[in-house]
């Protein structure tokens, strides 16, 4: 069900490719079509929550089953959410926000801690995607550590995966099906730890971010201990701790990627989101038309570079000196690019991506 009602969003948006998706999703166009000619999905109603005509203690009693519902949602996704699904005559969401404070399902704190952040946003769905771990969660067998996606322009989750572990073998299986079901974005934002990357070398690359470049994707890593950078993706975790992690314990990894896998339906679908007019992500989002290529292409660079091949050490030899490149870099070829305004200055690159630069004049530059 999860499979169909984002197949069928994704494939509603203006200037969709339906036969495209229909290759992404696994389906048959015959299928994908089916679908799409149905009014409704099997599991989701259009009958109104409630009559115009009932009392107010009645539409009270439904504000506070949604919430019940939905016990991280404010007031104004509560009424957005309710009337998407057809409920007439709700109050104001002032009244919606002290009804719930009537009742004890808004407490002091959770007011105090309300506050208004100024918001930037790419332009368009998939020139940013934000990615990280939410750390590690506990399991009843085990423990859990949640991959996470984000696409900067809609805030659709892209990937909420439980991993075992944070190694590259963890991250580019869940990865690899994202590409392929959504497209590659232009670029993706990560931390500096593993297997983002490698706080204590000044190329930060891992065998993980030269994956992502081959592909053609920008790589870039967020400042240290400023966490704002990938600010989208920590909120996403505030929402998914308070929807989710807080409020049951996850028994293995197969129960924990179930209860993802729903909660990111709802995620996607049915939470209005604050950030977006109150509409939800997957209304905004849109899949990328670059698609994921099964085969990588050879590396091509100006035939006016020159290229050396990292050894496995992670050095290349230029002009009598051994310089350090980057070891997950090894076996690679990488193109040194003269500055055109400072002699001896010169920048290494790995296909798109600039790796460091060197000085010749400064012999500790090559360290």
């Amino acid at each position: 069900m999860s499979l169909r009602s984002e197949f069928v969003v994704l494939a509603r948006a203006p200037g969709a490719n339906v036969s495209e998706l229909c290759c992404r999703f696994g389906i048959s166009r015959k299928t994908g079509y089916k679908w799409l000619s149905r009014e409704t999905l099997d599991d989701r109603s259009r009958r109104p929550a409630q009559s115009p005509r009932r009392t107010q203690q009645a539409m009270e009693a439904v504000l506070l089953a949604a919430r019940d519902e939905f016990p991280d949602w404010g007031a104004r996704k509560l009424k957005r959410y309710l009337q998407d699904r057809g409920q007439d005559g709700l109050p104001a969401v002032s009244t919606i926000t002290a009804i719930l404070r009537r009742h004890g399902r808004i407490s002091p704190e959770a007011t105090e801690a309300a506050q208004h952040w100024q918001r930037f946003e790419h332009p368009q769905p998939n020139a940013l995607w934000q990615m990280d771990f939410k750390g590690h969660i506990a399991l009843s067998q085990g423990r859990c550590h949640p991959l996470t996606v984000l696409d900067d322009h809609s805030r659709f989750n892209v990937v909420l995966h439980a991993c075992v572990g944070e190694t590259l073998q963890d991250v580019q299986g869940p990865l690899e099906g994202a590409f392929r079901r959504y497209g590659l974005p232009d670029r993706i934002s990560c931390d500096n730890g593993p297997p983002w990357g490698t706080m204590h070398r000044e190329d930060r690359l891992t065998r993980l971010g030269v994956w992502l470049i081959r592909l053609g994707i920008r790589l870039t890593h967020a400042r240290p201990k400023h966490p704002q950078t990938n600010g989208k993706d920590e909120r996403f975790h505030r929402t998914l701790k308070a929807g989710l992690l807080s409020r049951r314990t996850l028994s293995d990894q197969d129960d924990a990627q179930r209860a993802f896998d729903r909660f990111r339906t709802i995620y996607n679908e049915v939470r209005p989101h604050q950030a977006l007019d109150l509409a939800v992500p997957a209304s905004r989002y849109r899949v990328s038309p670059r698609a994921y290529p099964e085969a990588l292409a050879p590396i091509e660079y100006d035939p006016a570079l020159l290229l050396r091949k990292v050894d496995c050490d992670g050095f290349i030899s230029f002009h009598r000196r051994w310089v350090r490149v980057s070891e997950a870099l090894k076996g690679q070829t990488v193109a040194l690019q003269p500055s055109p305004d400072q002699e001896g200055l010169h920048t290494i690159y790995f296909c798109h991506h600039p790796v460091r630069t060197v000085d010749l004049r400064n012999p500790e530059s090559t360290d």
